[in-house]
């Protein structure tokens, strides 16, 4: 069944890499990963205290959770499944960035995304549209960038949107 899926990710891979020619794409592509490394998140928090003051505290200490059961997660997820990244699987398959790590399920990038964007959603829903597409993009850009297959997006955002819901839930 791993293989079937295996398989099923790299044909539905296989649909960007035509994309990844492009110079104008790759660049967008680093622009939109890099909002995701992690300063973003300093200044949305810092924005929302400015901003929203009243529900300020909950929303960081949900964050902060929600990283404290993502994290571990992450980390145990990426050393138990050892997935090869596409750039190293595929012959066609190309990387436009140098990944912090060696495998690629799930994406660490779209996790953190999803997980700031959930938590975002459940105390400001006006923004829900904002941070989910914006979180959505993290996803796309780190397969546009060779680094993640389409699949490794998906077990990211299930990552970190599992991880808000349960901290947002413990901490209210």
């Amino acid at each position: 069944m791993l293989n079937t899926i295996d398989g099923l990710d790299a044909l539905a891979y296989s649909g960007f890499i035509r994309l990844q020619r492009s110079v104008a794409i790759t660049r967008c592509s680093r622009l939109v990963s890099h909002t995701g490394d992690g300063p973003l998140y300093l200044l949305l928090a810092a924005g929302i205290y400015w901003f929203e003051p009243l529900h300020y505290l909950e929303f960081i200490k949900s964050l902060l959770m929600g990283f404290v059961i993502e994290l571990p997660l992450f980390m145990l997820l990426k050393v138990t499944i050892k997935r090869d990244r596409p750039f190293v699987s595929l012959a066609n398959a190309a990387k436009a960035i140098e990944p912090s790590d060696k495998f690629s399920m799930p994406s660490g990038h779209t996790a953190a995304a999803f997980l700031v964007a959930t938590t975002l959603a459940c105390f400001y829903g006006e923004f829900a549209v904002i941070g989910f597409g914006w979180a959505g993009l993290i996803g796309l850009s780190r397969i546009l960038l060779g680094v993640h297959y389409p699949g490794d997006i998906i077990a990211g955002g299930l990552l970190g949107t599992g991880s808000s819901l349960l901290a947002v839930e413990f901490m209210l």
